[in-house]
């Protein structure tokens, strides 16, 4: 291969069997895949739906597209984490062939619309409306353009509350879209946080490119200040992330404070509100398709 050739591309591929393939699609898409597609693994034809409907296939393939420099084993294990299976499912690598498959994906990714004030531009697009809030956004190796159901009702919610002057937690930042977001809407500070190193490093150029990275601090969890407690904290990770995650986000949100908590499939809901309870009053939950997005204010302190 020539030295100006492109490198290969890996693909992941999970059986849906203990999982859904909404489940296995969010965790491939958290943990760098830089798409996401789903196939019949058997030989199952699909007929015309009906009108709501998206029908899977009984035997679901579900395969991450990754940069061929992924470390793959460092990918299983954070799945192996984020699904919280004894053993992962019966997965499946292979090389593809040379192609630039984020220019592909990327000719067909537009500037989008978020709430009232909100744009997601590429950066190869002229923003369509210049006086509104846009964040300039590539497809790239960590999750979040603003097209994922869950990203999108963060970004909605993100719009329709006052972020003037707030202190803000994106806890599971991934390409960082919510942060700079917060940001762009007037946040004076927010911090964001991933256990993907990747995840950060994709935050930091979307912060210098989006002119908001002297109001962002990136960071591990471990590494947040042990005192922190923030206006707004939102995240956008899996169900059991969250539960395991609701004490810890309970000390860090002051009283009074909003949290936003996606990354909810329908039927997992309610497990995830009951977690917080103690802690958080909840408004209805914003739905789209299969996703919830769950919304809090934290109760006064117990005297």
């Amino acid at each position: 291969m020539s030295d100006d050739a492109m490198a290969p591309w890996l693909q992941l591929s999970l059986q849906a069997i203990d999982h859904t393939a909404e489940q296995l699609e969010d965790a491939l898409l958290h943990v760098g895949a830089l798409a996401v597609t789903l196939q019949d693994a058997g030989d199952q034809p699909v007929l015309e739906p009906g009108p709501g409907e998206t029908p899977l296939w009984s035997q679901t393939c579900v395969t991450g597209l990754f940069d061929a420099q992924t470390d793959i084993e460092v990918v299983k294990r954070q799945l192996h984490c984020l699904l919280h299976a004894p053993i992962l499912p019966e997965c499946c690598l292979t090389e593809l062939e040379e192609r630039d498959w984020v220019r592909a994906w990327m000719d067909d990714f537009h500037p989008m619309r978020f709430g009232q004030r909100l744009w997601i531009c590429p950066t190869t697009h002229t923003p369509p409306d210049p006086n509104a809030i846009n964040i300039r956004l590539d497809p790239g190796l960590a999750f979040g353009t603003g097209t994922h159901p869950t990203t999108a009702l963060c970004l909605e919610w993100l719009d329709s509350v006052e972020m003037a002057e707030q202190t803000v937690l994106d806890y599971g930042c991934g390409s960082g879209i919510l942060a700079i977001a917060a940001a762009k809407l007037g946040a004076r500070r927010v911090w964001a946080v991933d256990i993907d190193p990747q995840a950060l490093l994709a935050s930091d150029d979307n912060a210098s490119e989006n002119d908001v990275e002297d109001r962002l601090t990136l960071a591990a969890p471990g590494e947040l200040p042990p005192a922190l407690t923030v206006d707004v904290l939102v995240a956008n990770i899996l169900a059991g992330v969250l539960v395991r995650l609701a004490p810890e986000f309970a000390r860090q949100v002051k009283p009074g404070g909003r949290l936003a908590l996606s990354g909810i499939l329908e039927q997992h809901a309610d497990a995830v509100q009951a977690a917080f309870a103690h802690d958080f009053t909840f408004a209805p939950p914003r739905q789209r398709e299969d996703w919830v997005l769950l919304e809090g204010a934290r109760k006064s302190l117990a005297v």
